[in-house]
C-alpha cells in the first residue's frame, strides 16, 4: 500500500504525525494474512478474527509504498494464526501476527444472531 494523507495518525481531525498510522498498519496487516483465510475457506465457510498484535517500530512517510508480507504460523483445527511484516524497502516498519478462526456461515450467523439479541 501506499501511504496516503488518510492513513496518518491523527484523532478527531487532528493529525498527531504525518506518518502512517499504527490502526491503519494494523488493517492493512490484518488484510494480508486474511488472504490465507480467503485461500482456505469453502464456499459454506467464513474466516473472524480474533486477535491482532502489532509491534510498531518505524515510520512510513506519506507518498512511501509499505510490503506487508504474510506467514502462516500455526493451523490447528479451525483456528489460523500468521505472522506479519510491514517493510518500506529494507526498513522494517511494523511486525506481529494474527488471529482467525474459521466457521461455517450459518453458525457464525446463528452467533452473531444470539448475542445481538441479547443486548
Amino acid at each position: 500500500m501506499v501511504v496516503t494523507a488518510k492513513d496518518v495518525a491523527s484523532f478527531h481531525g487532528k493529525t498527531v504525525h504525518a506518518v502512517c498510522s499504527t490502526f491503519t498498519l494494523a488493517r492493512d496487516a490484518e488484510w494480508t494474512t486474511r488472504q490465507f483465510v480467503l485461500e482456505m475457506t469453502a464456499e459454506d465457510e467464513e474466516g473472524i478474527g480474533t486477535f491482532i498484535s502489532i509491534n510498531h517500530k518505524g515510520p512510513a512517510f506519506v507518498g512511501e509504498e509499505i510490503v506487508f508480507t504474510g506467514r502462516v504460523e500455526t493451523l490447528q483445527g479451525n483456528e489460523l494464526i500468521c505472522s506479519f511484516e510491514a517493510r518500506v524497502g529494507s526498513r522494517l516498519v511494523a511486525d506481529g501476527k494474527t488471529g482467525q478462526k474459521i466457521f461455517k456461515k450459518e453458525k457464525l450467523a446463528e452467533r452473531f444472531a444470539r448475542v445481538k439479541h441479547q443486548a
